[in-house]
């Protein structure tokens, strides 16, 4: 760390960027000595040909026209792929500090000289950063499209349905699983679209076209306030253009769709 290099520093949940700077260059760059020699700093990537570090901090350095930015807003001032590398950063250092621990002795755990696993020194356990497999999937009959609105949303927002991967389950089945499970419909023809790091907090997530092949829309309160099919003429608010299920619906809504 010994040269000139781009720091992504978290402080209280939040980022330190510079105001006013190019869209792709948000973070600030210098020599480790620059911003106190950060403890535990972990290299994330390299952005613009130097090499990028991430690190905790408990107050940032005074840095000139430094803001506190919160993560989502990373996509907004510089784009996916500097949104990418920032969501890589938040999840290593999130893992960094869920595993300073073993968890089967409890020794104090040190990052592994040549891979990136915390490794604990009494007993050997190896602790790999983990992520967490979540299945979306947008389905159609005809030319309405299903979505549904979690509580959790912003007022209004509706977007197409998502869960996570149990364990020993194929990303298939959790498809149908999930989408009987939220709104009560079966489907058919599933189609892979795309998939995007989601840093809040580790997902993956996993999206998918699909046939609808049956069965009222039935939602489980728990998780889908309201759900219903929507025409491109009446949609509802959709989801921010940082979520793949924005892109997903997009693409579904295009003349020349094919899936």
């Amino acid at each position: 760390m010994d040269q000139p290099a781009y720091w992504i520093l978290r402080a209280e949940h939040r980022l330190l960027t510079i105001a006013g700077s190019d869209a792709d260059v948000v973070f600030p760059s210098g020599l480790a000595a620059e911003f106190g020699h950060p403890d535990k700093a972990l290299h994330v990537g390299e952005l613009h040909g130097l090499p990028c570090y991430a690190a905790d901090v408990a107050h940032f350095p005074a840095v000139s026209a430094g803001v506190a930015t919160p993560l989502r807003a990373i996509f907004q001032l510089a784009g996916a792929k500097v949104f990418a590398l920032a969501g890589r950063a938040t999840q290593l250092l999130d893992w960094q500090n869920h595993h300073r621990f073993c968890g089967r002795c409890g020794t104090p755990t040190a990052i592994k000289a040549d891979e990136l696993a915390m490794q604990c020194p009494g007993c050997g356990l190896l602790a790999y950063p983990r992520i967490s497999p979540a299945v979306m999937v947008l389905v159609r009959d005809g030319d309405k499209l299903l979505l549904g609105r979690s509580p959790h949303f912003k007022p209004g927002v509706f977007s197409a349905l998502a869960g996570f991967v149990e364990p020993g389950e194929t990303l298939e089945e959790c498809a149908a699983r999930e989408v009987r499970e939220e709104v009560g419909v079966d489907i058919a023809n599933l189609r892979y679209f795309s998939s995007q790091p989601w840093p809040f907090p580790n997902s993956l997530m996993i999206a998918f076209f699909a046939d609808y092949a049956g069965g009222e829309i039935t939602p489980d309160t728990q998780e889908i306030e309201a759900a219903g099919w929507f025409g491109s003429d009446a949609l509802p608010i959709l989801p921010e253009p940082i979520s793949i299920s924005r892109r997903l619906i997009e693409a579904a809504l295009r003349p020349d769709a094919k899936f």
